[in-house]
């Protein structure tokens, strides 16, 4: 009989495994799971050197995976001012005038998190905070990610007087006069000014990034499909795991921009260390609602969201027939129905082969685009935490932009599984917070305990089973992986989440609250509570 390395006994074990879907033991050897079962038949695996770890009651699930996650970029992106708590253009003022008098000189005010219904369907203007800056330069990143607003020093730093061309849908916005508003829209016109911002030190960065991982295994994640277009993110990963390893498995995907070398970005599907690897190209055929960048079949209440990311979206079309060609997975932000309809027609007359192509966000989509999921095999790649920054009423900007129709089409995830399709779940960090259980629950109730806010589209609410799948056997499917993780099987990675209650029969509100015992990759410990097992 071969001797485990690690014995964790005593607790309830959700295999997620349909020959054995619960075991009270799992034995774990060379990083692999050995054995499932019972007490009794863990004693024949316990040797002098076997570590036993003793649940105390808890439940182990197999390690949960964040579907879409930014951590790279969060950890840049998330310094300075945390801007999520104002509600209105006064809290944002505020929180400036009191960051101005902190700033030295030469200094920039950067902030991220800021809600656009903070405006009030006002324009978002550098007029409403230039005079609280008092000459200082300010970047402040709006929540979707996708947008930010500039003060005037920063415009001039950057040499914006008017409006630019991009390869990409991008734009600084301008008044009715060709002033510039300090508004800028997706990624190249934010980048005229963020590349002007002093970096911080990369040794911090690399401290910072190692932090945020720990951080996330705390909350039971053990792996993460990160959406990063950092050029130095496959690098940070590296340095890290030069001093040790990585506490969360990551699977990265490059951007593909329009305009970018395709087979630059081919050639990193090769890359990879101990716990990271690049699976995946990532694409952007739209933008958000909020911005008026999504790509919708019918003009918003502005008349906006009508246009494809690409100028020319047969270019996309192009670029993803030769990645499938090649079997290289793709993975596309689609938000707009338009946009989903586009990036599933690229797929269905892209060559098949065995990987499953991915779509992120799909956030109004109608019925038939709906069953094609499944029937052309495409991943769903949703995060049930963002409805809950849409409001039941439709009160919120994004269901003004839409219309009632489209609004009561929100983050359809229910009617994704039942058509079907395989449907992986993340959070978006740092658009929405990167703990597990608050995507677990979101989720299961579409909002958040405690909040007060009615859910979001409830009929789309999944079953805790359905819920759990996300972040475990659908991650797994959704990365090409289900033999080697999603479930706690012989021959699986030993990846694993233990809490405190059963995931499956806690209600939300003791689920989001509940602690998470300890979390293990590759059998080892990631992280473990102060009160959690020995």
């Amino acid at each position: 009989m071969t001797i485990a390395e690690t014995l964790l006994v005593g607790g309830r074990v959700l295999t997620l495994d349909p020959v054995r879907p619960s075991a009270t033991a799992v034995a774990i050897k060379d990083g692999t799971i050995a054995w499932v079962g019972d007490a009794a038949g863990a004693r024949e695996w316990r040797g002098a050197r076997t570590t036993v770890i003793d649940l105390d009651g808890a439940t182990l699930t197999p390690g949960l995976v964040d579907g879409h996650t930014h951590p790279v970029s969060g950890v840049d992106a998330a310094g300075g001012l945390d801007l999520s708590g104002c509600r209105t253009v006064d809290d944002l003022r505020a929180a400036l005038a009191a960051a101005v008098r902190d700033v030295g000189r030469g200094d920039w005010v950067e902030g991220h998190a800021l809600d656009h219904n903070v405006f009030g369907g006002r324009r978002i203007s550098r007029d409403l905070i230039d005079d609280v800056l008092d000459g200082v330069p300010a970047f402040l990143r709006l929540y979707d990610a996708h947008s930010a607003l500039a003060g005037s020093a920063a415009l001039e730093a950057a040499g914006i007087t008017g409006p630019r061309a991009f390869d990409q849908r991008a734009a600084v916005v301008c008044d009715a006069d060709g002033r510039p508003t300090g508004h800028l829209l997706e990624h190249a016109a934010m980048d005229l000014v963020r590349r002007l911002i002093p970096p911080a030190d990369r040794s911090a960065r690399r401290r910072r990034l190692l932090d945020l991982l720990a951080s996330m295994a705390a909350t039971g994640l053990t792996g993460g499909h990160v959406m990063d277009g950092q050029p130095d993110a496959l690098a940070l990963a590296a340095e890290i795991e030069e001093d040790g390893d990585l506490p969360l498995r990551l699977r990265f995907a490059p951007w593909c921009m329009p305009g970018d070398d395709l087979d630059a970005v081919r050639a990193l599907q090769r890359e990879h260390g101990r716990r990271w690897s690049v699976g995946a190209v990532k694409f952007f055929v739209d933008g958000t609602v909020e911005g008026g960048t999504a790509w919708l079949e019918e003009p918003d209440c502005h008349g906006e969201n009508t246009d494809s990311f690409w100028r020319d979206p047969a270019e996309y079309t192009r670029a993803v027939h030769k990645l499938a060609a090649d079997g290289v997975q793709t993975v596309t932000h689609a938000i707009g129905d338009a946009a989903v309809k586009h990036a599933l027609d690229s797929l269905e007359t892209a060559e098949r082969t065995s990987v499953r192509h991915r779509i992120e966000h799909i956030e109004t989509v109608g019925r038939t685009q709906i069953d094609r999921f499944a029937s052309l095999g495409v991943v769903a790649s949703m995060q049930p935490a963002h409805c809950t920054y849409a409001r039941a009423d439709q009160s919120d900007g994004w269901s003004r932009r839409l219309g009632p129709e489209r609004a009561r089409r929100a983050w359809r995830c229910r009617d994704l599984r039942e058509a079907g399709a395989i449907l992986v779940l993340g959070s978006d960090w740092p658009v929405a917070h990167f703990d597990a259980r608050e995507t677990l629950v979101a989720a299961r109730i579409r909002t958040f305990p405690g909040s007060g806010a009615a859910p979001v589209n409830p009929a789309q609410a999944l079953t805790p089973r359905m819920a759990l799948e996300g972040m475990t056997t659908h991650a797994a499917l959704a990365a090409g992986e289900p033999s080697q993780t999603g479930r706690i099987t012989p021959g699986s990675r030993a990846d694993l989440t233990a809490f405190a209650v059963n995931p499956l029969r806690a209600t939300s509100s003791e689920l989001a609250d509940a602690p998470v015992r300890l979390t293990l990759v590759d059998g080892r410990l990631t992280h473990i509570a102060d009160d959690g097992p020995r």
